[in-house]
């Protein structure tokens, strides 16, 4: 039996209820969120129209990591995907750090994601408590979660769905409103050269930008997590991968243009949607409270779409051996429940943050939150290589091949690299990497005395 044979058999239990749409949805909605809705707003204020540089930068990268996922995902459709791979191609710690700290970082935007859903509350109950509505979506989320992937999928479908058109009628409002105000409305292609011009803070604010674009991004892997759970995993997620990418990279570029155009940048901040900023200066009756409604629904998508992807991921860290037995659990349902709850914490994170700390927390909270998803992303080209490697050195043939090897993951490994690094110079997100290499060593300290103890635990030898 292979390695990756064993680790299929080991997480079985789980029931291949997905179809493709609904990997493609998922893959959509887990990216649609937070990120775009209320993190745009910080880039803009970064970068000021270069931030349309800042997605396009972020925007390859995703495509190129998605390229090399997506040749592996074919391969080894397992619930553990990345984490799984890293195991097989680069070693136990490897796996272990990858699967520990994506797990983390999901956990942690899961909690971000509550707390926006409870600013937007706020357009329509102003002053109410932040923690009553934390625990009102959050009750209905894990709720949704204990049910079959299969319900799960057609919700997550119709939510992403949803909010897939509501910014295809955003391009179409905005572009009419663009390319229709008259010349001296303020409002125009004009608003990227007013001012300071197309880079008011230099090429390094559009580069810094392009951090929070990525974090926009994130989510797009989560298909390869629910690819182990899919009717027929290698087509579906072939077929997925390609389509969400281009959806994606069509809707945040186009948005984040228009919204350059529509709105002045120095009117963008953390504490309101761009979105909603533009549809008031726009005054379309009703239609800010319309768009407040769309975000609200996009932030539940997510959240949704990330407390699943915790639970599999935890579940698969268990049935690894390196996370407590009963988290490998699964119910009749073919849900890990002990996983799902488990997964929760970070819900409750985020009510006692709501309870402790000031609106100006959100960029805090994502840079901590965004690092395991950073060092993952790193990881997942360097996986790619080795996994190439091997294939290349047996002389073993792919079902789906990524053109351009090495070059491409070479490109996209390095731009990674790069933005991970440059978290460090920039003050807002200093703390992902403050926080997240300590985090790093006590998880490899954690997997060597876990490893000790589990001397009947066979470690993966490195592939390639």
């Amino acid at each position: 039996m292979s390695t990756v044979d064993g680790i299929t058999q080991r997480e079985n239990g789980l029931k291949r209820l997905l179809s493709k749409p609904q990997l493609t949805m998922i893959a959509i909605g887990s990216a649609i969120g937070t990120g775009l809705f209320l993190g745009s707003g910080t880039a803009i204020g970064m970068a000021g129209p270069s931030v349309i540089l800042s997605y396009a930068i972020s925007a390859l990268v995703a495509f190129i990591l998605m390229a090399c996922l997506s040749e592996m995902v074919v391969a080894h459709p397992v619930t553990g995907s990345f984490g799984a791979y890293a195991e097989v191609y680069l070693g136990g710690l490897a796996g272990f750090l990858v699967r520990y700290a994506y797990w983390i970082s999901v956990v942690l935007v899961i909690g971000t994601e509550v707390t926006a859903i409870a600013v937007y509350m706020q357009y329509w109950a102003p002053g109410s408590p932040a923690w009553l509505w934390i625990a009102i979506f959050s009750g209905a989320i894990i709720y949704l979660n204990t049910q079959t992937v299969k319900v799960f999928g057609a919700f997550e479908y119709w939510l992403a769905f949803f909010k897939v058109a509501a910014i295809a009628a955003f391009i179409v409002i905005g572009s009419y409103i663009v390319f229709k105000t008259p010349a001296d409305s303020g409002i125009g292609f004009d608003n990227y050269m007013e001012g300071a011009g197309f880079f008011p803070n230099g090429f390094f604010g559009t580069w810094s930008a392009a951090i929070i674009a990525l974090f926009s991004f994130i989510g797009i892997e989560f298909i390869a997590v629910a690819a182990g759970e899919a009717d027929n995993p290698g087509a579906a997620a072939k077929s997925a991968f390609k389509s969400a990418l281009f959806r994606l990279v069509f809707f945040y570029i186009f948005t984040v243009a228009l919204m350059v155009a529509i709105v002045p940048w120095q009117m963008a901040n953390e504490r309101e949607s761009p979105f909603v900023l533009v549809m008031k200066l726009i005054g379309i009756p009703g239609s800010a409270g319309i768009m407040n409604f769309v975000i609200l629904t996009a932030a539940l998508s997510a959240m949704n779409a990330q407390l699943y992807v915790a639970s599999r991921m935890i579940f698969s860290l268990s049935r690894t051996g390196y996370a407590p037995k009963m988290l490998g659990k699964v119910s009749a349902k073919g849900v890990p429940l002990n996983s799902l709850f488990f997964s929760t914490f970070g819900v409750a994170a985020a009510g006692l943050c709501s309870v402790l700390l000031d609106q100006g927390t959100f960029i805090l909270m994502m840079s901590i939150a965004m690092f395991g998803a950073l060092f993952t992303w790193l990881m997942i080209f360097i996986t790619h290589w080795r996994f190439r490697r091997h294939y290349q050195h047996h002389n073993l043939t792919l079902a789906f091949k990524v053109r351009g090897f090495p070059w491409t993951t070479l490109v996209g490994g390095t731009l990674m690299a790069a933005l991970l690094g440059t978290t460090l110079l920039v003050p807002q997100f200093r703390m992902t990497l403050v926080t997240g290499v300590p985090l790093l060593l006590v998880l490899a300290i954690a997997y060597r005395c876990i490893h000790q103890r589990l001397p009947t635990l066979a470690t993966l030898e490195e592939k390639g």
